[in-house]
């Protein structure tokens, strides 16, 4: 789940790694009472500081997607299923949006942005 987070990005690593558990958890990857890795095991394997996947869980709890109990863990909360289906739009929304502005990066017009995405959509013609 955390495989595609990229200290390289100018989004800021707990900002990724929220993000990744919003997605998993609106595509069902994650359900109620899943367990997340501890702060230390997932700060080890990101090579990130154990205050930056606190900052990360912290955003999320306020969010009330996980509960974060001392001692035990972090674990998902329910997320009903419109909720889920908001998630999953806003998802997709940032993609695009990420798309978008990588394409502004190297050039690449919106019309060429439409015919690309078109062809993926239907079948990578």
């Amino acid at each position: 789940m955390f495989e595609r987070i990229d200290p390289r990005s100018p989004t800021p690593i707990y900002a990724q790694i929220a993000e990744r558990v919003r997605v998993a958890v609106a595509a069902g990857e994650l359900t109620k009472g899943d367990g997340l890795p501890s702060v230390r095991a997932l700060a080890t394997r990101l090579r990130v500081n154990p205050a930056t996947v606190v900052q990360a869980y912290r955003e999320l709890e306020q969010e009330k997607l996980v509960e974060m109990r001392q001692g035990a863990g972090t674990f998902i909360l329910d997320m009903p299923a419109d909720s889920r289906a908001r998630e999953r739009a806003a998802a997709a929304k940032r993609l695009v949006r990420g798309l978008m502005e990588d394409a502004a990066r190297l050039g690449i017009q919106k019309e060429d942005i439409k015919k690309a995405l078109n062809g993926e959509l239907e079948g990578g013609r």
